[in-house]
């Protein structure tokens, strides 16, 4: 029996499949396609794929670090490109698909708790909430979508999207080839925090701003 495959008499846990996922978009960091990998994985991740391009982008970058800045680049336009494809989901065929959806994706964030809470928030802070989800771990896919169910102002999206994905993907790159191997620990260990911690002080530090003028 081949090593993937499941036996149907078998339930296999919900982190189990993840990892088999991770691990296969991995192994195409060795393999000639990788580039062709990159791109599909960004594009997918920002509409409904659970694996995040910084697992491929890592070690491409550490393989060829000369290289970084050309990974960083397809990294970032095919994942606002997949954006824009979420952007256009939520805002032409989510009530089509929206059950189905909730049903069978809700382990990676698909969830109505979760339209809900970016729904809420849209009408206020759109910009913010799109940069945010695109910089750090929070589901970038999910917002794509409900910014296209919510008609956010679509110049304001990309933008957002552009900065954010583009900060993120360069940041991951050129930090793998800065220190290399030795970054790996700390980047796992600390990344979402310190995401998090800086799009909290970049919007303080716009608030600060606007409450001074």
């Amino acid at each position: 029996m081949d090593k993937f495959s499941i036996s149907p008499a078998v339930k296999v846990p919900g982190w189990h499949i993840h990892k088999r996922l991770y691990d296969w978009v991995l192994h195409f960091a060795h393999t000639k396609h990788s580039m062709v990998a990159l791109f599909c994985l960004s594009f997918a991740e920002s509409s409904f794929f659970p694996v995040p391009p910084d697992v491929l982008l890592a070690p491409l970058a550490l393989g060829a670090p000369k290289k970084w800045l050309r990974f960083a680049t397809v990294c970032s336009i095919a994942s606002v490109l997949g954006g824009i494809a979420g952007y256009l989901i939520g805002l032409g065929l989510w009530e089509v698909i929206n059950q189905w959806v909730f049903a069978h994706l809700g382990s990676i964030g698909f969830t109505t708790e979760n339209f809900a809470k970016f729904q809420n928030g849209y009408d206020k802070y759109d910009f913010w909430i799109v940069f945010t989800c695109g910089f750090t771990p929070l589901p970038y896919k999910v917002c794509t979508i409900s910014a296209g169910v919510a008609k956010i102002f679509f110049p304001g999206f990309l933008i957002a999207s552009a900065t954010s994905r583009s900060a993120r993907f360069f940041l991951v790159a050129g930090l793998f080839r800065w220190k290399g191997e030795a970054i790996r620990p700390f980047i796992d260990k600390y990344f979402n925090l310190l995401t998090l911690a800086f799009v909290i002080l970049l919007v303080g530090g716009f608030a600060a701003i606007k409450l001074l003028h």
